[in-house]
């Protein structure tokens, strides 16, 4: 039997106000997505000139992409849920806000702890990113939720992706400063485009602060299928951390040899997930999360396979285009799953959900870089692959629940 307060937020649901998610807001939420998530992924490929500049060892570091994912994770906890509370064009422009601030003081951080300190800040506003998601689940007609959802996760991915390429590319030619700058001025046009392109949006729930962060521990309780989907996408996340993390260390080296730029091109490599995700939201639709979740795993999977066994690199190719490809269809399915548990609390629901992702992202990019210092590339692809079978084995012993829901 539905408990009350559940039964208020669903009738509450039908109160929410907004455009219908047309093609052209449906481009402009996956823009926000991408621009909000691109400033997680700077770091990566340029951690051997941060390195070199801070007079410290590679595997330290990688303490600036760890922070970044740990802020990322203290805003998904702390403000994601302000979707539901608040509209969420006006949480999407005071983040960018921040966002600007943050990447201004990275871009002139005069140590290694500066850069980590900025690093956790505009993890926190990148956070903006995930207001964007709720948002297209909520202005999509019935049926297309999926199907909206895929197609704003393709943007946030392309944003990732096109992050680690540019990054690479610019820090290489102008130096990683100018990247963070540049980030700066990235934001500031996003926060140009969603002040006058986002709608008005008036939430259906009214709680005050306090009692918004305690429903979102209530929700983490009630739900198995949210605590299932954010555990399974937090063990791919920490696996896909620990790679991403480290390759332009061992790109460094022979019988590579190659730079940041390099490390950075590896990003479009990801287009096929991009690519992928809108088909991943349609099959969920039509044959249900649980399924499209399987196929994301397995791919993983292969992709760890690829990279290990594969030499050269053929192999670390076909392993990026598999380990991207299966993180975001294994995304659209636990989110799809997430969403539809309750639709007028979605931005908690989320929170839960990506919380789980990035604290998978934080404890994987320090054991990547552990794992790297201990016992090189062969270490990291071990760990990353001991993520992705653990995720496999707690998403199959879940399917009887996940079907329930």
């Amino acid at each position: 039997m539905m408990e009350p307060d559940e039964t208020k937020r669903r009738a509450a649901s039908s109160t929410v106000k907004g455009t219908p998610a047309g093609a052209g807001l449906t481009i402009l939420l996956a823009v926000t997505a991408g621009l909000g998530a691109v400033n997680l992924c700077y770091a990566q490929p340029m951690v051997g000139l941060l390195a070199a500049e801070f007079g410290v060892h590679g595997a330290a570091v990688a303490q600036v992409s760890t922070a970044a994912q740990i802020g990322y994770m203290l805003g998904i906890v702390f403000l994601v849920p302000l979707g539901d509370m608040f509209d969420r064009r006006q949480v999407i422009l005071a983040l960018s806000a921040c966002l600007i601030l943050a990447l201004l003081v990275a871009s002139a951080a005069p140590t290694l702890p500066w850069l980590i300190a900025a690093s956790l800040a505009i993890g926190v506003a990148a956070t903006l990113a995930q207001q964007a998601v709720p948002l297209a689940a909520t202005l999509a007609a019935p049926g297309t939720a999926g199907r909206r959802v895929g197609q704003v996760l393709s943007g946030l991915l392309a944003g990732i992706l096109f992050a680690r390429t540019l990054s690479g590319l610019v820090a290489e030619h102008f130096g990683w400063r100018a990247m963070y700058g540049l980030g700066a001025a990235l934001a500031a046009a996003l926060l140009a485009a969603t002040w006058f392109g986002l709608p008005a949006q008036r939430p259906a729930l009214q709680p005050g602060y306090a009692s918004l962060l305690s429903n979102v521990l209530t929700l983490a309780r009630r739900h198995g299928v949210l605590r299932r989907a954010a555990l399974v996408q937090g063990l791919v996340f920490a696996g896909f951390s620990a790679f991403w993390s480290t390759l332009a260390l061992h790109l460094q080296l022979a019988p590579f040899h190659l730079g940041p730029a390099a490390a950075g091109m590896f990003g479009l490599l990801g287009l096929a997930g991009v690519l992928i995700a809108p088909l991943a939201g349609r099959m969920a639709d039509r044959r249900g999360a649980w399924s499209v979740t399987s196929v994301g795993v397995l791919l993983i999977l292969f992709g760890w396979l690829a990279a290990g066994v594969v030499p050269g690199l053929a192999g670390l190719v076909l392993g990026v285009i598999l380990l991207d490809a299966g993180v975001q269809v294994s995304l659209v399915g636990n989110q799809s799953a997430v969403f539809a548990l309750d639709p007028a609390a979605q931005s908690q629901l989320n929170a839960v959900f990506v919380a789980g992702i990035f604290l998978g992202g934080a404890v994987g990019s320090g054991c990547g870089s552990l794992a790297w210092f201990l016992s090189g590339w062969h270490g990291v692809l071990f760990a990353g692959a001991g993520f992705t079978g653990l995720a496999l084995t707690v998403h199959t012993a879940a399917r009887p629940m996940a079907i329930s829901a």
